[in-house]
């Protein structure tokens, strides 16, 4: 492949809901440059994109996979983007790294909660959006509707570019705006069309749209809005400049209409985003943070090189590729370059373009593009390369996790291997997120939902060929107190020799919540030795840790060491210890025992049609409702709820809401335990223990 410039760049993401098109629509671009013979399917798992096992299993994007196209004089570097919640990461990252965003809307179900994820997502970013009506040979298809929809959601400036005349099953006609004529596509999938002038009752109706798509485009540039106050029209070079200025400050939304499945449409998609698409000649500089944590700009004109990898991806045969984009300088094969995250240097190995699995390679990168090498010894994703001076492209504003489970291995003595594997799947996909949690004794695996957990413990079976298993995580319950309480203990042990002697008098009372345990003491006189303090704070320390009633760790509780008494020979260190510990658990169980919960506030987001089935299923989880807004057709429901309660919630709310609905979770604080949850919690203890 020929190198090039960055202004013939067509970096694109193509994102939006599940289900919507997003890998049909790629395989149909691929069709039209004759990349491939003819259009796979996700049925049959003969598309492209989707080529790993688990992609073809459930017939759904799981990873962003790189292609590229060339049209019309143009390099196409598109990304197919999950668009599952669960793999939200891949479609964040990948919107990072391009500069345009093609947003699908299924012609059906419209406007769902992953598609204005996704816009919100492109709209941080700062990229230029285009939206897509894919899927119009459907029946019950509603493009009016969607257009009024997305100016509602999206800003009164979204504009329909086409619009079709015969949407349905017998969907091939489309009209052109901004041409002002209807095509007419061939049945037979290949993508032609032919060209015809308006039928006579349109001429109005178009008329009058592409006299309002001239306003918005003069309306993007000062001069060219002087212009049309003078002239009363555009130029056809006046018109492209505008049309691609307007676009990239967002003055205006185009929406298109296409068949993806059936190649109708695509071709006059391509055509409009290599004329008037984002590249990287439009974005010259991006953010960057230099050695001194000074936030600095990185441009495309730099000498020196700066790379961002932006995915790793484990590939059969030849290992792990990582994919990067350019944002300054050249990358050759061969060049010696620093990570700035890890503080080692790399060198940059074979260097491919990809097209799916397909691989073709090429011997440098420039800046704008995107690539992949092969075989970075310490590099992972969301790294930052350089030849100049140490810089660091930001972090990804990625999503917390909301789904959780307790892993560990079957096999005894891969405990090492399995610790490996989660810290590399980390590296690879940094929505998933694992710790060793000692308070429960268990590793927890955490992520965006329960697909994305079954995916990413199929690739620790896989790759590091593990036997695995996921159980329900413990809850960290913590032990407290309601009352005052004292108690006085004593240690007397005789066996044979020398004997254990200790006395310990203590006081403990409640303290508010959240000030943890303090140990003192206010001990008089000569009864006991001050040497002994550290003894006995050590055995309420083993108890707190330990817990009393359930096994949970103690807080909020103020103890004193008031008095006691000793023995001149037999007092030592451990009777002490057992001492304090056992007077403090006394007076622990004395004291009107409690135990708290963790309470997690959690932001709900449904179609208002599911608002009633969420709210009573929150009342049934013990949950609170803390408020209800509005947010155009969905429903944004705020909770707080028992973290017991929460266990795969993700995948409750996806059957409540049709895969409509998805949340978001937060720790919040500890909370008092009704008094039979406590109950069942600590004979369930007590079970495990007998």
């Amino acid at each position: 492949m020929k190198q090039y410039d960055t202004g013939d760049l067509r970096n694109l993401a193509v994102v939006g809901h599940g289900a919507a098109g997003k890998t049909t629509l790629v395989e149909a671009m691929l069709a039209l440059v004759k990349e491939i013979n003819r259009m796979g399917t996700i049925e049959t798992g003969t598309t492209v994109s989707d080529y790993h096992p688990g992609e073809k299993e459930r017939q759904i994007s799981i990873h962003s996979t790189p292609l590229h196209v060339e049209w019309d004089q143009k390099k196409f570097n598109i990304i197919d983007a999950p668009g599952y919640s669960d793999f939200i990461g891949e479609s964040i990252s990948s919107l990072a790294v391009v500069d345009m965003a093609v947003v699908l809307i299924h012609a059906v179900n419209g406007i769902e909660v992953g598609t204005e994820s996704m816009w919100n997502n492109a709209t941080e970013l700062g990229i230029p959006k285009v939206l897509v009506v894919n899927g119009l040979d459907r029946e019950h298809t509603k493009f009016d509707n969607i257009l009024n929809e997305a100016k509602e959601r999206f800003g009164k400036n979204v504009f329909p570019m086409q619009l079709p005349v015969n949407a349905g099953p017998n969907f091939n006609r489309i009209i052109d705006v901004l041409r002002r004529e209807l095509i007419t596509y061939k049945n037979d999938g290949s993508g032609g069309y032919s060209e015809e002038g308006l039928p006579e009752n349109l001429v109005s109706d178009v008329d009058s749209l592409h006299a309002e798509l001239i306003e918005y485009v003069a309306e993007s540039d000062d001069s060219l809005l002087e212009k049309y106050f003078e002239q009363g029209n555009l130029s056809e070079e006046e018109m492209r400049s505008g049309i691609h200025h307007a676009i990239q400050n967002q003055v205006f939304i185009p929406m298109f209409c296409i068949s993806a499945e059936k190649n109708i449409g695509v071709a006059r998609l391509c055509d409009f985003i290599a004329k008037y698409g984002a590249s990287p000649d439009d974005r010259k500089t991006v953010k960057a943070i230099n050695s001194k944590e000074d936030e600095i700009d990185v441009s495309l004109d730099g000498k020196d090189t700066v790379i961002q990898i932006f995915k790793t991806m484990a590939e059969s045969h030849i290992g792990e590729l990582s994919l990067f984009r350019v944002y300054s300088g050249t990358v050759k094969t061969g060049d010696d370059l620093y990570n700035t995250n890890r503080n080692s240097s790399e060198r940059m190995g074979q260097l491919f373009i990809l097209n799916g699995k397909n691989r073709t390679q090429i011997d440098r990168v420039t800046a704008g593009d995107i690539g992949a090498v092969v075989k970075l010894k310490d590099t992972h994703t969301g790294n930052t390369l350089c030849s100049g001076d140490r810089v660091k492209m930001p972090k990804l504003n990625l999503p917390n996790s909301n789904i959780h489970a307790a892993i560990s291995s079957t096999t005894k003595g891969d405990e090492e291997k399995l610790a490996i594997g989660l810290s590399t799947l980390h590296e690879e996909d940094p929505t998933f997120i694992y710790r060793v949690d000692s308070e429960i004794r268990q590793t927890i695996i955490s992520g965006q939902g329960e697909l994305h957990l079954q995916v990413s413990t199929e690739r620790l079976r896989r790759r590091f060929n593990l036997s695995i298993e996921l159980t329900k995580p413990k809850i960290p319950y913590r032990e407290t107190i309601n009352n005052n309480a004292e108690s006085k203990y004593r240690h007397k042990k005789q066996s044979g020799g020398a004997g254990q002697f200790a006395e310990v008098w203590m006081r403990i009372e409640p303290k508010q919540r959240g000030e943890g345990v303090e140990f003192t003491n206010s001990l008089v006189g000569q009864n006991i030795d001050r040497g002994f303090i550290p003894s006995v704070e050590k055995g309420v320390s083993t108890a707190c840790v330990n817990g009393v009633i359930a096994g949970c760790r103690v807080v909020d509780v103020k103890i004193d060491f008031y008095d006691g008494k000793m023995h001149p020979v037999d007092s030592k260190d451990i009777a002490f210890q057992t001492a304090g510990k056992n007077a403090f658990i006394d007076a622990f169980k004395n004291a009107t025992p409690c135990l708290l919960e963790p309470m997690i506030n959690i932001e709900v987001k449904v179609p208002e049609e599911y608002m009633g089935d969420i709210m009573g299923d929150i009342s049934g989880k013990r949950g609170k409702i803390l408020g209800v807004d509005s947010d155009g057709s969905f429903q944004l429901i705020k909770a707080q709820v028992p973290q017991a309660e929460l266990y795969n919630y993700a995948t409750t709310i996806r059957s409540l809401t049709g895969g409509r609905g998805i949340h978001a979770e937060e720790f919040s604080h500890y909370e008092k335990m009704p008094r039979d949850a406590q109950q069942k919690v600590i004979v369930s203890k007590q079970k495990q223990e007998n």
